[in-house]
């Protein structure tokens, strides 16, 4: 049963011996409970940096495809695409962690917070790739022929033309998956991944302070999602396309 009377100085304890350690941070390779929480905060983002910048790589080259005039390219990011969002995330990262190295014993050689990072990355592709398909075929169609109209190949057409406007359309919910990448993170403690939701786990356990531990958790969750979505606004505002609601005169 959690104790009913909170002790926030639960932070400021040592791991090994229990004692509190002025000013919170521990000394001589002696870590405190706050340290070990701010480790984890920064596994939680790294994990959810590095995944959304595989997402949005995948996922942009994805969506492309998806909008070629080439069935076959269509098929393989449509197959792409139902094969990642139609996993639930923990099984992708179980398949990640224990099957693909099984098969391929190359990745039996990677770390497994790379695993998770190729699991989350490549099941949240999928959702930006259909933003990047929905944001492509919202532009008038007249861009593409104006494009090749004027000499420009198809590659050009897509660089020049349409992939400027269309990736500014598709920010707004871009944002949204940019946040929920950050929540998502948080199952890579299925795998042991020393992140926010591990630490929780682990720490409560230990000192039975479980109301403590996962208010500051949950505070960093919320941090950290809300600075994804106050970057992603001020980016929006720089970047959206004139006549739009909001946008700069």
């Amino acid at each position: 049963m959690p104790n009913s009377n909170w002790d926030w100085q639960v932070f400021c304890k040592n791991t090994i011996d229990g004692e509190v350690v002025t000013r919170c941070f521990g000394q001589n390779g002696d870590i405190t409970y706050l340290d070990w929480l701010l480790s984890a905060w920064g596994w939680t983002l790294s994990v959810s940096g590095l995944a959304l910048l595989l997402a949005l790589a995948a996922g942009t080259l994805v969506g492309i495809s998806r909008t070629l005039p080439s069935r076959g390219w269509v098929l393989v990011g449509d197959a792409w695409t139902e094969l990642f969002r139609n996993i639930p995330l923990l099984v992708q990262i179980f398949l990640w962690y224990h099957v693909v190295p099984a098969l391929f014993p190359v990745f039996l050689k990677l770390p497994p917070f790379v695993l998770v990072v190729f699991a989350l990355g490549f099941f949240t592709s999928a959702r930006v790739a259909e933003q990047v398909r929905a944001g492509i075929q919202s532009l008038p169609r007249g861009q593409r022929n104006a494009g090749l109209a004027v000499g420009l190949t198809l590659g050009q057409t897509y660089r020049y033309v349409i992939l400027p406007n269309a990736l500014r359309i598709v920010i707004p919910p871009l944002t949204s998956e940019a946040m929920n990448i950050v929540k998502n993170s948080s199952v890579a403690f299925a795998v042991s991944i020393a992140e926010l939701t591990l630490f929780a786990r682990q720490v409560t356990e230990e000192t039975s302070r479980g109301v403590e531990v996962y208010l500051a958790v949950t505070g960093l969750y919320f941090v950290s999602a809300f600075l994804v979505n106050r970057v992603a606004r001020l980016i929006e505002g720089r970047l959206r396309l004139p006549g739009q609601i909001g946008a700069k005169a």
